[in-house]
């Protein structure tokens, strides 16, 4: 099962999971105090609204850095939250890979390969993002309920004049 822990020691190869302030960034660790993540030019602690940004960038660098340094205040938490569908890759492969990827500049996009997706990726050889599905599963409902609204709208409309065009 997948496992999200709040307040434990992160072990080389858990994804961590930082709640930014209307999002999650997610970075992974990769021992001694240090994570690796892909940091779009919007993307700090502290930064906010700011960081909601990062939808206007297509390009993101790889960093390692100190786990606190990228927490900053905000809470975190050991995250691996694709362990209940997928294997974890081997965990040297997981850590040279993460490393060789360290100062290179990445596609990036907000939905098909974020900070997110590239955790994954590296833990499981899967890019998925929970929260792009989210959002997307979101926006489909809230989508189909206006769709379903304005039918209902135009039908009750209709069916007002088709009267008022027998009353007259």
């Amino acid at each position: 099962m997948a496992s999200t822990t709040y307040n434990a020691k992160p072990e080389p190869g858990d994804l961590i999971e930082i709640f930014r302030v209307g999002y999650q960034h997610w970075a992974i660790y990769v021992g001694d105090g240090y994570v690796i993540h892909l940091v779009p030019p919007s993307e700090h602690a502290q930064a906010g609204a700011y960081s909601m940004m990062s939808v206007l960038y297509d390009k993101a660098i790889v960093k390692k850095e100190e786990l606190w340094s990228v927490v900053g205040d905000d809470k975190f938490s050991i995250n691996n939250l694709l362990d209940d569908k997928y294997e974890s890759r081997a965990l040297r492969d997981i850590i040279l890979e993460a490393h060789s990827l360290v100062g290179k500049v990445l596609p990036y996009s907000v939905c098909t390969s974020n900070c997110e997706h590239f955790v994954t990726e590296l833990r499981y050889g899967k890019p998925q993002s929970r929260q792009v599905r989210n959002a997307v599963t979101v926006f489909a409902g809230v989508a189909g309920f206006l769709g379903f609204f304005a039918t209902a709208v135009y039908l009750l409309s209709s069916k007002n004049k088709q009267k008022e065009t027998q009353e007259k």
